[in-house]
């Protein structure tokens, strides 16, 4: 009998699927962080987890909803100063990959967490980069999750506040001590990389029930897909019941706070 999941179940899953045990993963809130804990409660008990805030080895019981969390300084190996934690181990070349989530994701993977609308009189105003222009440009690669639809995924983000290849494709070219930047988009719809010689991102597996009109309707771009198209494979029992549980554990938790 087949298992039934939700498709942000299954990006979560798929997303966690992408760590390693031997990783140091700089993580973002939300999409990104639900991901990589259920990475390190299921195949990958020793990825190293770190926040912007300064957290390393963080080991957290319930989903943070901020760097600020106590859960995550309370759960970590240690806490670094913020200066320590961008100049050494992500400037300094230790970080193995960045999770990062967005706003808006373009055809050559930039990212926009700044505005939406004309930049000098925006229709709406994001949280920022925070540190992901520097997790973009230092980590080794960057994993990005995001759910699929065409307010997200644009022609051409509005602002680029991370760079993933530029307006072109070309950003990266020739730049010295920089990252590969993003390696892999992973949706509730499907999986996503870079072609190797445009840059622009071309569908490689389609989750369990998406078609590829589900995603061409989704994309704000003719969406390219490989010509081995590939099946993402479904959660497990055991990936649906702990991603469940830490999420239930999570809102328990976040509700009996004053």
């Amino acid at each position: 009998m087949s298992l039934e999941f939700t498709a942000s179940e299954m990006m979560s899953v798929t997303a966690a699927r992408a760590l390693r045990n031997d990783m140091i993963c700089f993580v973002g809130i939300g999409l990104p962080s639900e991901a990589a804990n259920l990475a390190r409660l299921t195949h990958a008990p020793d990825v190293t987890l770190i926040y912007e805030s300064g957290t390393l080895q963080t080991r957290p019981d319930v989903l943070p909803l901020s760097i600020g969390d106590g859960e995550l300084c309370e759960s970590a190996l240690t806490t670094v100063s913020v200066p320590e934690m961008f100049r050494y181990w992500l400037q300094g070349g230790h970080v193995s990959v960045g999770f990062l989530g967005t706003a808006q994701i373009d055809r050559y993977a930039n990212l926009n967490t700044t505005l939406i609308g004309d930049y000098r009189s925006p229709a709406v105003r994001l949280p920022g980069g925070g540190g992901a222009p520097e997790i973009a440009t230092h980590a080794r690669e960057v994993f990005i999750t995001v759910k699929h639809s065409r307010r997200t995924f644009v022609n051409a983000v509005d602002f680029i506040t991370t760079v993933g290849f530029g307006r072109d494709g070309k950003a990266r070219e020739g730049v010295p001590n920089i990252g590969r930047g993003p390696s892999l988009v992973i949706t509730d719809l499907c999986i996503l990389k870079p072609d190797p010689d445009t840059r622009e991102l071309v569908v490689t597996s389609l989750h369990p029930n998406v078609t590829r009109e589900d995603v061409i309707e989704a994309t704000g771009w003719d969406i390219r897909f490989a010509t081995q198209l590939e099946r993402t494979p479904a959660p497990s029992a055991e990936e649906l019941e702990v991603l469940r549980d830490l999420k239930a554990r999570s809102d328990a938790h976040h509700s009996s706070q004053p």
